[in-house]
């Protein structure tokens, strides 16, 4: 508008350069009129502007609507804080559950150390050289031990003739041999019902072991299976709200691309048609083409014109101040989501925490159970099975003779 007050001019003050131009054309002597050139020279300047102004409709309608790329910007910083909270809350529970298996490991391995040790315990106190069976047929110190052949003249073992038994001589070789073979085969026996008893004792200990680790890894699986439902669940509710959101971002582009071509097949058709550049199209025209005017016989707007670009600016401040209303109820509706989307996630952390409780309490009571089985069996070796510990007398029974 600011543009098209410079050719408001009345006819009379249009005569005179006019006049000053003849004067020109028919006196060449006379001097230009620098003021009068410059005036010119800014009214074609202004009117080439104007031009500009009028004739592109991308330059007059394309902007930027900051607000909402504020917005975008902040939700999308929102959506980021969300994503690095729920990571780091998976990353506490990886490393939970990666102490809790190294404990579950220490722990087995602290109970082969110390049944390797009170095997080993058990071994040098009661498995000694010494207290073997057949250690009688192998000591080193047999002969020194041994009674001699003859201990005094009146010795009852020697014969009624007074000579010694002859070398080699063995009068009770069968008998002897026979209870040898008979002691030997009971404790053959009672070997092999101690391995056998202690086989059985292991294998229980095994199963329980194995039983107590196939609960705990059921267990681990069941969280797994529920986290990544979860995960599945949060999945899923953000991709539909991604649908959604792209629905209606498609849906805005189109509605803003049709009003555009609507606005520009109006704009051509009002340029065309109406009565935005002249009062009088046929009388303005220009010979330098339909586009140009004649700024001489251009008398302004109508006030018609005038009130239907008011009409339009109306228009266009409601359309944006509805912009404005559906970019505000759709960042509440972000809001409202993202609300229920953390309230969901603090609803899964509390059923996981209180799944590890649970946990936690079924493990301390396996263990309850694990050590009491253990006293148990403790007990039961120490008073029912460790009993029969060979005495001094048993070891004194055997080399009674010379043989």
């Amino acid at each position: 508008m600011s543009a098209d007050l410079h050719y408001g001019w009345s006819r009379k003050s249009l005569t005179y350069p006019s006049l000053s131009v003849r004067s020109i054309m028919y006196k060449l002597d006379l001097p230009v009129d620098l003021k009068e050139a410059a005036l010119l020279e800014r009214r074609r300047n202004a009117e080439l502007q104007r031009q500009d102004r009028v004739f592109n409709s991308k330059a007059r309608t394309i902007g930027v609507d900051k607000q909402a790329l504020d917005v975008q910007v902040h939700d999308k910083n929102i959506q980021k804080e969300i994503e690095n909270k729920r990571d780091e809350a998976y990353a506490s529970q990886m490393k939970q559950h990666d102490s809790i298996v190294c404990l579950l490991d220490k722990r087995q391995q602290e109970d082969i150390k110390n049944l390797n040790r009170a095997i080993d315990e058990f071994r040098l106190g009661l498995q000694k050289k010494e207290n073997r069976r057949e250690f009688d047929l192998y000591d080193p110190q047999a002969l020194k031990k041994d009674l001699p052949a003859r201990l005094y003249d009146e010795d009852p073992r020697c014969s009624v003739s007074g000579m010694q038994k002859l070398m080699g001589e063995d009068l009770n070789h069968r008998n002897r041999k026979k209870d040898q073979q008979e002691q030997l085969r009971e404790w053959s026996l009672q070997q092999q019902q101690e391995w056998a008893n202690a086989l059985e004792d292991q294998k229980l200990s095994e199963s329980l072991y194995d039983k107590m680790r196939i609960e705990l890894d059921q267990k681990a699986m069941e969280l797994q299976k529920m986290e990544e439902s979860a995960r599945k669940a949060i999945c899923m509710h953000t991709k539909n709200f991604n649908k959604a959101q792209a629905a209606e971002n498609s849906k805005r582009k189109e509605l803003e691309k049709n009003l555009e071509i609507e606005d520009n097949f109006a704009e051509i058709n009002n340029l065309v048609k109406g009565d935005l550049l002249s009062e009088n199209p046929d009388q303005a025209s220009s010979v330098f083409g339909p586009h140009r005017v004649v700024p001489d016989r251009w008398k302004g707007m109508t006030p018609q014109q005038v009130q239907e670009i008011q009409n339009i600016q109306q228009q266009q401040i409601q359309e944006h101040l509805r912009i404005k209303e559906e970019e505000r109820q759709k960042a509440a509706e972000w809001d409202r989501q993202r609300v229920q989307a953390a309230r969901e996630m603090t609803l899964v952390e509390r059923q996981q925490k209180r799944q590890e409780r649970e946990l936690r309490k079924a493990q301390d009571h396996i263990n309850q159970q694990l050590a009491q089985a253990n006293k148990a069996q403790k007990i039961y070796l120490d008073k029912e099975v460790f009993l029969n510990n060979p005495t001094v007398q048993y070891f004194e029974q055997f080399n009674t003779s010379s043989r």
